[in-house]
C-alpha cells in the first residue's frame, strides 16, 4: 500500500518538503561569489550535481533571486567549496538571510583563501574546491539552474590517496529532510557488470557463454 501526493493538491511548499525529504543524500555547494561592489557571498546550494564531463560541468540551482545568483550573473564567476562535517554550523549560518552588502565570510568567521583563476575566494578550510565560469543559466519557474564550467579544482593533498580523493577522509555533508543533515557515508563498493561480462550473453563470434 502507498500514500500518494497530488503536487496540485498539496500546494508548492508542501511538495518541495516531501521533494526534500525523499530526494537524499543530497551534496551541498558552498558557493562563493563576490559581487560587482566586491563584497565576498557565501551560501550553500543543495540543489547540486555533475552536469557533464567534456568539459567539466557542474550546476547548481537558486530557488528565488539569491546574492549566489545575482552576482554571478553580474561577474561570470564563482565556486563550489565542499561543505565538510568539521564546518557544519558555519555552512548552516551561512544560509542566513543576510543583506547582500554584508560578507558571510565576516559575519560567519569563515577563512578564506585567494582563488587562482577566479576572482571569488576560496573557503580556506574546505578540503576541495572548484573554480568555475558561467557557462549558462537556466530559468525554471521560481528557480533558476546556473551551469558553470570547472576552470581548476584544489583539492587538499592530505584527502587524497594518490589522484583519488576519499570520500573518509572528505568527510562531506549532506542534506536530507526538514532541519536533517547527513555525514559520514557508509561505503559500499561493487564493479559494473559490462554486457560483455554479463553471464549467459553471446559473444561476438555467435557462440554462447557456458
Amino acid at each position: 500500500m502507498r500514500t500518494t501526493f497530488d503536487p496540485d493538491d498539496l500546494g508548492a511548499r508542501r511538495f518541495y518538503r516531501l521533494l526534500t525529504a525523499v530526494v537524499v543524500p543530497r551534496p551541498i555547494a558552498w558557493v562563493s561569489t563576490v559581487s560587482v561592489e566586491g563584497t565576498h557571498n557565501l551560501a550553500p546550494h543543495s540543489f547540486f550535481t555533475v552536469s557533464c564531463v567534456e568539459p567539466p560541468v557542474i550546476q547548481f540551482t537558486s530557488v528565488g533571486r539569491k546574492d549566489s545568483l545575482r552576482n554571478v550573473e553580474a561577474t561570470g564567476e564563482f565556486v563550489v567549496n565542499l561543505a565538510p562535517r568539521t564546518l557544519f554550523a558555519q555552512v548552516n549560518a551561512t544560509a542566513t538571510d543576510f543583506p547582500a552588502a554584508v560578507s558571510e565570510f565576516d559575519a560567519v568567521g569563515v577563512r578564506r583563501e585567494p582563488s587562482c583563476l577566479v576572482r571569488p575566494p576560496r573557503v580556506a578550510d574546505s578540503p576541495v574546491a572548484l573554480e568555475c565560469r558561467l557557462h549558462a543559466t537556466i530559468g525554471l519557474g521560481d528557480s533558476t539552474v546556473v551551469l558553470g564550467r570547472v576552470v581548476l579544482a584544489a583539492v587538499a593533498s592530505e584527502v587524497l590517496d594518490g589522484e583519488h580523493p576519499d570520500v573518509g577522509r572528505l568527510a562531506p555533508l549532506a542534506r536530507l529532510g526538514r532541519d536533517e543533515w547527513g555525514t559520514d557515508p557508509t561505503v559500499l563498493e561493487i564493479s559494473r557488470i559490462r554486457w560483455a561480462d554479463w553471464p549467459g550473453h553471446y559473444r561476438s563470434d555467435g557462440a554462447a557463454d557456458p
